[in-house]
């Protein structure tokens, strides 16, 4: 079976790419690094050509809504015509959790996307995720005024990328769900909770507070990507562990 990963390359792509090829699967890894953007559309055709399995893992360089738009556009499959032509038969894209609850440019066009790939007629599986463990530190640092780090009262869920991925790898080879799957890290806490327990461990000083003013993600809106709405398939992976794996990969 062909399998294309767009945005194989990356954070969570390399991580699938890996788990896929452990099986007897074709599997591409597709980004701009080896010829394919799915932005401009370069190489795209050519990748796709007899793909069974089409998983989206690509990201925006522009948190803008017409950047989003762009990826959208370019990346949606389209059906399968004519006799003996077998086609995508599952598109699996990584989303955001609640980003049907943000006013965010950004978050507008993956709902977009999301609603772009319900409607093209493919048997498909949208995995939605709260935040990763990996952006700890850029969310410290964003939300920094001074030596205070300030972040909104809100719980927060973040997951590993090392759980992401096998979910990913799992679901692009089960049966389409036709649906919306959330996943989450196991510890849910108050935002500054685990971005202080993160702070620390890596020897940051910086106080961290919960401020009902502060605005969160990179293009400020408030409650963005925190914790999963509902029932949610959970990680294995805690803080602790993550921080003690980072350590001793670092």
């Amino acid at each position: 079976m062909k399998i294309v990963v767009i945005g194989g390359t990356g954070l969570i792509g390399s991580k699938t790419v890996s788990i896929l090829r452990h099986g007897a699967h074709e599997v591409i890894a597709a980004s701009p690094k080896n010829g394919v953007n799915s932005i401009t559309g370069e190489g795209l055709k050519e990748v796709m050509a007899g793909a069974q399995v089409v998983i989206d893992l690509a990201n925006s360089p522009s948190f803008e809504e017409k950047g989003g738009a762009g990826i959208l556009r370019n990346l949606r499959p389209q059906p399968a015509r004519g006799r003996g032509r077998s086609g995508v038969r599952h598109h699996v894209a990584l989303s955001i959790v609640a980003i049907d609850r943000t006013d965010n440019g950004y978050f507008r066009a993956k709902v977009a996307q999301e609603k772009l790939i319900e409607a093209a007629g493919i048997p498909y599986t949208i995995i939605r995720a709260t935040q990763f463990m990996e952006f700890l530190g850029g969310i410290a640092a964003s939300s920094a005024d001074g030596n205070v780090v300030r972040l909104p009262p809100c719980l927060f869920q973040p997951i590993a990328a090392d759980d992401i991925a096998p979910i990913v790898a799992e679901v692009a080879l089960a049966a389409p769900r036709n649906g919306i799957v959330d996943i989450a890290g196991p510890e849910r806490a108050p935002f500054n909770e685990i971005i202080a327990r993160y702070l620390k461990a890596v020897g940051d000083p910086r106080e961290v507070v919960s401020d009902p003013e502060a605005r969160y993600s990179a293009a400020g809106s408030r409650n963005s990507r925190s914790c999963s709405l509902g029932e949610a398939r959970l990680g294995r992976i805690g803080l602790d562990e993550w921080l003690r794996r980072s350590k001793a990969s670092a």
